[in-house]
């Protein structure tokens, strides 16, 4: 637990300090947010402060900061530092940039954003790269809110894990999608407004729970400085899959598409700092004791059943009831109901804004104004034909879950990777400290690529991964210099 604690006062520690640090090297200032200059009752809303960092966490958070810390659990304590470096360093100030630009760009969307400082090639990259991401996204979190509904209703899960088709999934997954389809529809204020916070305070008084039991039941848990990773959990290398397997709670690609739904919110750039910079550290705290929660049922109390989780992709989809029976054991009825809210309304409110998101992107990338309900369907109707068969393929086929969260691991973590090399850019034509962002480009762009060749495409030994790590941040450094180059060139012809 001696690991726990420092790592959870360093998080704390993080957002007074560093990112006090990030907030001074960008300069928030008394100019007029796109919330007021844009105001149209549908998509830029003035919301209270308080409410729009509820939507902000729980958009970016959803159940990812629970089944991939248990999933990084795995690993043992190297968890504890990817969490803790990895918010920090770069996850909240990825988040804090994506937020802050996309105000300072008009509320504009992570494709606008990256492209005005990488170019128009990668914005039109990043615009399909993007929607099919957040398509991924909604896919992803209706079927595991469907199947834990589902199990709830008489679902057999035996025979659902074998492959065959359960109808009570089919109901609650066309359920979660019809209400995807209003929330997408609809202006922010109408519901996400109104329900997301209900849902955020229940996903953080989970997390607050479970932090109690753990100093009440004080387990024995391996420390840092025992061994990384600890065995025999897994027998898998922690680079890349520890940075891909934990995302949501240290750094995520997905939170770059989010952020601009609440900078179109923000009344003042001054609240940037706690909004942005706050709800990833606060993400990172949650995912920081759910790690610990499963270390728990790994070391300290093994528990039948529980080791299926080191399987890896194949085992998030049994990860609703695993937290479900954590939740129970520890918490009793109201842990049954927090566990419900948390793992059924989470990720069901982080699919309908990656819709909203995807809605939002494609309007501004083919400038089709979203006010009459018209312009709204035509955007949509194609994008849900597109995510229904995607979902059809994916209960249909025995390994289609497995198959979409593993590419949707990889994509999630690339997007982050053009995001933190953009803001690179962006503080290097401000003439501003540009290595804060340079190192975790560096350092993401060596784990999607290791990891896409590797692990993905092809499955390669330690040897292998690390001479591709190499050769990545290689080729980024020369890009990187060529780019610099032309930059100063530019600069000395005007």
């Amino acid at each position: 637990m001696i690991s726990f604690t420092v790592s959870l006062v360093a998080l704390i520690l993080g957002y007074f300090l560093y990112g006090r640090f990030v907030e001074r090297l960008f300069g928030p200032d008394d100019r007029e947010t796109p919330a007021v200059a844009k105001a149209d009752g549908l998509d830029f809303v003035v919301l209270p402060n308080w409410k729009v960092f509820m939507i902000q966490f729980l958009n970016i958070a959803g159940t990812g900061p629970i089944f991939g810390a248990i999933m990084g659990a795995k690993f043992g304590p190297a968890a504890y530092l990817w969490i803790v470096f990895g918010c920090i360093f770069a996850g909240a100030v990825h988040d804090y940039f994506s937020g802050m630009l996309s105000m300072r760009h008009g509320g504009a969307n992570q494709p606008e954003i990256v492209g005005s400082y990488l170019g128009d090639t990668t914005r039109r990259v990043m615009l399909i790269f993007s929607v099919f991401l957040l398509v991924m996204v909604g896919v992803v979190f209706v079927y595991s809110p469907a199947k834990i509904l589902g199990d709830m209703t008489g679902a057999d899960a035996l025979a659902a894990q074998q492959g065959q088709m359960q109808m009570e999934y089919v109901y609650w997954s066309v359920a979660i999608f019809f209400y995807y389809i209003i929330a997408t529809m609809l202006p922010v204020d109408k519901i996400i407004g109104k329900i997301y916070p209900l849902f955020a305070f229940s996903l953080l008084f989970m997390a607050a729970a479970l932090m109690v039991m753990l100093f009440i039941k004080m387990p024995d848990l391996p420390e840092i400085w025992e061994g990384l990773p600890v065995e025999p959990l897994t027998s898998a290398s922690i680079f890349p899959a520890l940075f891909i397997t934990i995302a949501c709670g240290a750094i995520s690609g997905f939170h770059a598409t989010q952020s601009p739904l609440m900078a179109r919110c923000l009344k003042s750039e001054h609240m940037g700092r706690p909004i942005f910079y706050g709800a990833m550290i606060t993400e990172g705290l949650v995912a920081l004791i759910w790690a610990t929660v499963a270390m728990y049922f790994f070391y300290d109390q093994p528990t039948p059943g529980y080791e299926q989780i080191a399987g890896g992709a194949a085992a998030v989809a049994d990860a609703p009831s695993i937290v479900n029976k954590m939740c129970n054991e520890w918490l009793g009825i109201v842990g049954g109901i927090l566990a419900l809210l948390g793992v059924v309304a989470a990720p069901i409110t982080s699919g309908d804004t990656a819709f909203r998101s995807a809605r939002l992107i494609i309007a501004d990338f083919i400038h089709l104004e979203q006010r009459p309900i018209r312009n709204r369907l035509a955007v949509c109707i194609p994008m849900f034909v597109g995510a229904i068969a995607l979902l059809a393929w994916q209960m249909s086929d025995a390994k289609g879950f497995e198959t979409i969260w593993g590419w949707f691991g990889w994509s999630n973590q690339t997007l982050a990777v053009f995001m933190l090399w953009a803001i690179t850019v962006y503080l290097v034509r401000q003439k501003k400290l540009f290595v804060i962002t340079l190192i975790p480009a560096l350092f993401m762009t060596a784990v999607c690529t290791s990891y896409l060749f590797c692990v993905k495409l092809f499955k390669l030994d330690d040897t292998a991964i690390w001479t591709i790590a190499a050769a990545a941040v290689i080729v980024s450094l020369l890009w990187f210099a060529a780019w610099l180059k032309k930059e100063y060139n530019k600069t000395i012809e005007k």
